[in-house]
């Protein structure tokens, strides 16, 4: 399974937000990242709109975290930013065309398979991405003058 760079990017806005840990700008994710500022608007109103992140407009306005890092569930970020979680045709009963449909066993196979997927990524949260050692690492990459 292959995620989008629409999921891939909201992912690493929310990786930023919590390792900042207070309001940051889009222009500092743009840059510690090297993904367009205009990729990034699409992506942080999106996470603003599912209550992922708060956005403040203006003069001391910025982007943080809306909701505790413990409470952000990576399975539910990539449910709800991921276009289509059709991976073969037969998932799409209005334009399913394969003539074994019914008695092929794949499609069953596929299904649990994005379910394990999901299942896994439900067991960790943000704080979990960003704890420890490894987030001490991300940190002095992405926000050096820390």
């Amino acid at each position: 399974m292959r995620l989008s760079l629409f999921s891939d990017y909201s992912l690493r806005v929310l990786m930023f937000a919590a390792l900042k840990g207070e309001t940051f700008s889009l222009s500092e994710v743009a840059e510690a990242y090297s993904i367009s500022r205009h990729h990034l608007v699409k992506v942080v109103n999106y996470l603003a709109k599912l209550g992922y992140l708060e956005t403040r407009r203006g003069r001391g306005g910025g982007i943080s975290l809306g909701m505790p890092p413990e409470e952000i569930h990576i399975g539910m970020v990539v449910r709800r930013t991921e276009d289509s979680p059709i991976i073969v045709e037969c998932f799409d009963a209005q334009h399913n065309t394969c003539p074994i449909n019914g008695s092929c066993r794949l499609k069953g196979a596929l299904a649990q398979a994005v379910n394990a997927f999901y299942e896994s990524l439900d067991r960790h949260t943000l704080r979990d991405l960003v704890a420890g050692a490894a987030g001490t690492g991300m940190k002095k990459q992405l926000l050096p003058q820390e």
